[in-house]
């Protein structure tokens, strides 16, 4: 639950927390998929099966209308969104490629003729990052935050609300259509 706490704490969450597809958690302003459809071993996706699942992630991103910034969590995540911006539009595709990394940031087009987005990297909120504090909850903060302001720039920023009862908790956040996979 780091993720959709950090997520809740940025106002782009209803909870804090996930237990299950009914549990009534809802994105706002956020949108969360998967490059990779299965839990393979090791949590290492075979090339095969990012190939395999790449269709999915690119129907979903073909349907985001309004995506101004995607947080890619991990080097698979990222790796897989700039496959789609070279695939969508190899004419722009920056040079040298751009690289992952916590707080990595690079502009691609992820459909043909539309305006290029922000991707932000972000180590992923695995487990194993997050109990040998390879990403922590500041961490996260930030690149939430960093998201957050490329995608509701000042003045005209119109970020999701926050719920009334946690007015006195600093939160920032990501965008995309309001949605959530389990």
């Amino acid at each position: 639950d780091f993720l959709y706490a950090a997520l809740h704490r940025a106002g782009l969450a209803t909870a804090p927390r996930s237990v299950s597809r009914d549990d009534g958690l809802r994105l706002r302003g956020a949108y969360v998929t998967a490059a990779a459809r299965c839990a393979p071993p090791a949590n290492r996706p075979l090339p095969e099966e990012l190939a395999a699942c790449r269709p999915f992630l690119e129907r979903e991103i073909a349907l985001l209308r309004n995506v101004r910034v995607v947080l890619a969590l991990g080097a698979v995540a990222w790796e897989a969104v700039v496959r789609i911006s070279r695939a969508a539009d190899a004419g722009s595709f920056p040079r040298p490629k751009p690289r992952f990394g916590h707080g990595a940031e690079a502009r691609l087009r992820i459909r043909p003729g539309a305006p290029p987005v922000v991707l932000l990297g972000s180590y992923h909120p695995s487990r194993q990052n997050t109990q040998t504090g390879r990403l922590t909850p500041p961490m996260l903060r930030r690149v939430l935050g960093r998201a957050l302001r490329e995608a509701w720039p000042e003045p005209a920023r119109r970020a999701p609300r926050r719920n009334p009862e946690r007015t006195n908790r600093a939160g920032t956040g990501a965008t995309g259509k309001e949605n959530r996979t389990p």
